[in-house]
């Protein structure tokens, strides 16, 4: 027997700390001009590639971002260190990103009506952890925090980069249809920040620090205020060389740097831009038409928030006009690219506010190449 599955909560968690791209380009302008000092003459012999120099103006027509959230902020803007100083826990203590995962986890469960009085989840049986790093291999962050919550049953990570949540809600679908869980808790505890290479211009202001989550359960269980009944969900992969993040555990063995620039996230913007535009939209294309709709059936697009020029594009295609923000609604702005976490802090932000029968498209789209998207109704 198949279940109809809802979305029936979401949460979303923001760290403290707050840095501007002024903050950013001041200290990154300040690290470029002592490297260029130290390694003059190697520049002028042609030896070494002198660093260029950032500005505000640069990052915002390039990207769209005004600021980002850090988990940690100490270190990021120090010239000599640029990466957060995060300390190192004891192995019995709670990990950093369990902390902000169940940070997200369980304003998400109060939602749905699964959280008691104790702070621990009700009737949830499955804990998907999605998101673009992990902090360790093993335990499971995802076993760490269904441990934490309290909930019998099991969990797992998962690792598609962008895409992670898109491809976690559909796991979660698939599992409730089914029928091997019943209600399904997935985090995006996406702690990027230590894998910034803040002394690339090109990439020293892409990404912020977030956590999102969501519950997912049969439709005749749910009973939290807003609930998205789920028509479909899709994803598809693509190999593709052009946004990569190289460190892992063979670095250990390879007699590299493991934290060089080549370890670190690195991408060909342009031809990102170019390659996964036109392949999110036809993607989008095929799954409304899967279900049954129209483009402009949908009333509200929450689309991975990597860059505002990719969203605009893909919109208008869609469209075939300039979507009004209450359409496609950006929050990279505010966030900057939280990697797999963006569409759904645009879902936390921007979906109280439909009205039953209305239809909406979580999109994400990233490294791999990866694309997930549901479509979901109101009820």
């Amino acid at each position: 027997m198949s279940h109809d599955v809802v979305i029936s909560g979401a949460g979303l968690w923001k760290p403290e700390h707050v840095i501007s791209n002024a903050e950013l380009v001041e200290s990154y302008n300040a690290w470029a001009e002592r490297f260029n000092a130290e390694h003059a003459a190697a520049i002028e012999a042609g030896e070494v590639e002198a660093k260029p120099a950032s500005s505000v103006e640069f990052i915002e027509m390039a990207s769209g971002i005004r600021q980002r959230y850090a988990y940690v902020k100490d270190g990021i803007l120090d010239v000599t260190r640029m990466r957060p100083r995060i300390p190192r826990r004891a192995e019995d203590a709670l990990s950093h990103q369990a902390e902000i995962a169940l940070n997200a986890a369980r304003p998400a469960l109060a939602a749905a009506g699964r959280l008691d009085g104790d702070g621990r989840a009700v009737g949830v049986d499955m804990v998907i952890v999605s998101c673009a790093y992990t902090e360790r291999s093993y335990p499971a962050i995802a076993i760490e925090v269904q441990h934490a919550l309290g909930i019998e049953g099991f969990g797992f990570d998962m690792l598609v980069a962008c895409s992670a949540a898109t491809f976690a809600l559909q796991r979660a679908v698939d599992a409730i249809q089914a029928g091997s869980a019943q209600a399904v808790l997935v985090i995006n505890p996406e702690l990027t920040s230590p894998q910034v290479n803040y002394t690339d211009r090109d990439s020293h202001f892409i990404f912020g620090d977030v956590s999102t989550a969501v519950v997912l359960e049969r439709a005749e269980d749910a009973r939290g205020e807003h609930r998205y009944q789920v028509l479909g969900s899709r994803a598809r992969t693509l190999y593709s060389n052009n946004i990569r993040s190289n460190f892992g555990y063979v670095a250990h063995a390879e007699d590299v740097d493991p934290f060089g620039p080549a370890n670190l996230f690195h991408q060909n913007g342009r031809r990102v831009f170019k390659e996964v535009c036109p392949m999110a939209a036809e993607h989008l294309e095929q799954q409304i038409a899967a279900v049954g709709l129209d483009t402009g059936d949908v009333a509200r697009w929450w689309l991975h928030q990597a860059n505002l020029n990719m969203n605009q594009l893909i919109v208008r295609r869609l469209l075939g006009r300039d979507a009004d923000p209450a359409e496609a609604p950006i929050v990279l702005d505010e966030f900057a690219n939280t990697a797999s976490a963006g569409s759904i802090i645009a879902f936390c932000l921007h979906h109280e506010d439909l009205a039953p029968g209305d239809h909406g498209v979580i999109c994400s789209f990233g490294a791999g190449y990866s694309i997930g998207s549901l479509v979901v109704r109101k009820l």
